[in-house]
């Protein structure tokens, strides 16, 4: 019974970093939806936009990736929370650095559920999140 109530002596740490991911989460979809100019949610619930539901599945994906780093590192809910936000921002920026830089034409191109272009894009949001989260294990 001692080992069941040491093993559950962290709930209410586990129980704060979760419910601070589950924010960051909406937060990182809000930005997420500035970033981009095009409307993920409409293109998915009210389209059925497939392009549109892999690039942003992966953009999620990668995130969850880069939070989880800022978790398994951080040293206090502060330092989660200081990471959790960086990792918002390059997350937000490999958006950009896609749609600058590789894929001009990445937005049109998610707009005319062209599958190719929400596979390039969930790739590259999941490559900068494993980079994100594997730079946070200082």
């Amino acid at each position: 019974m001692e080992n069941i109530l040491n093993s559950l002596s962290g709930l209410d740490n586990f129980a704060l970093y979760f419910a601070v991911s589950i924010f960051f989460l909406f937060v990182f979809k809000i930005v997420y939806a500035f970033v981009t100019p095009h409307d993920e949610w409409k293109l998915v619930k009210e389209e059925k936009n497939v392009a549109a539901a892999i690039g942003f599945g992966g953009a999620l994906v990668g995130f969850a990736l880069a939070l989880s780093g800022a978790a398994a590192n951080s040293v206090s809910i502060i330092d989660f929370v200081i990471w959790g936000l960086i990792a918002i921002l390059a997350q937000s920026l490999a958006f950009a650095l896609l749609r600058f830089t590789f894929m001009p034409k990445i937005a049109q191109r998610i707009n005319d559920n062209e599958i190719s272009a929400g596979t390039m894009l969930a790739a590259m949001s999941i490559a900068v999140g494993l980079l994100n989260a594997a730079c946070m294990t200082y």
